[in-house]
């Protein structure tokens, strides 16, 4: 039995050393997708910040709309390429979220709601009138281990890292 127990244990080890490169990864490149997708958009459309920006919280709100425009599109373009090769993960992804939670509450968030119920139905990725507020979180849930625990093992900070911390 105590055989099977360090055979365990020395798997999970393994897993776990896997897990230090490849669950980090596998976050940061989805991301960096996701918001690569979003920046290129931005990128070749119209400024439409002006018809929602009332809807950002303070400071947010206070930014003229071409500048909101500009930071957002290239914060999504360079933060998708900082994600991609782990430089800078924490700093973009903390600047990511709170792109996210402007987004949530300017776009993604039901206009109306009294009670738990209402709000719970904004859950959800298409928009049906009470809000769409699902897929954003997600993001923000997938940003906290990189915020909290960094890149992973296959990133420029930890390779960076290792050589200035020997």
């Amino acid at each position: 039995m105590g055989c099977s127990i360090g055979w365990m244990r020395c798997g999970l080890n393994g897993v776990n050393r896997v897990g230090e490169y490849l669950g980090p990864l596998g976050l940061r490149l989805l991301l960096a997708y996701e918001f690569w997708v979003a920046g290129v958009e931005k990128f070749r459309s119209d400024n439409w910040f002006t018809d929602i920006q009332d809807k950002f919280p303070f400071p947010f709100s206070a930014i003229p709309v071409d500048i909101s425009w500009q930071m957002a599109t290239w914060f999504e373009l360079i933060g998708a390429i900082a994600l991609v090769t782990g430089l800078g993960t924490r700093f973009f992804s903390v600047s990511l979220a709170v792109l996210t939670i402007v987004a949530i509450a300017a776009v993604h968030w039901p206009a109306q709601w009294s009670t738990l119920a209402e709000l719970w139905q904004g859950y959800a990725i298409t928009d049906n009138g009470q809000g769409n507020f699902k897929l954003p979180l997600i993001y923000l849930v997938m940003f906290l281990p990189l915020i909290l625990s960094g890149p992973g093992k296959l990133s420029l900070d930890h390779w960076i890292a290792k050589r200035i911390f020997k």
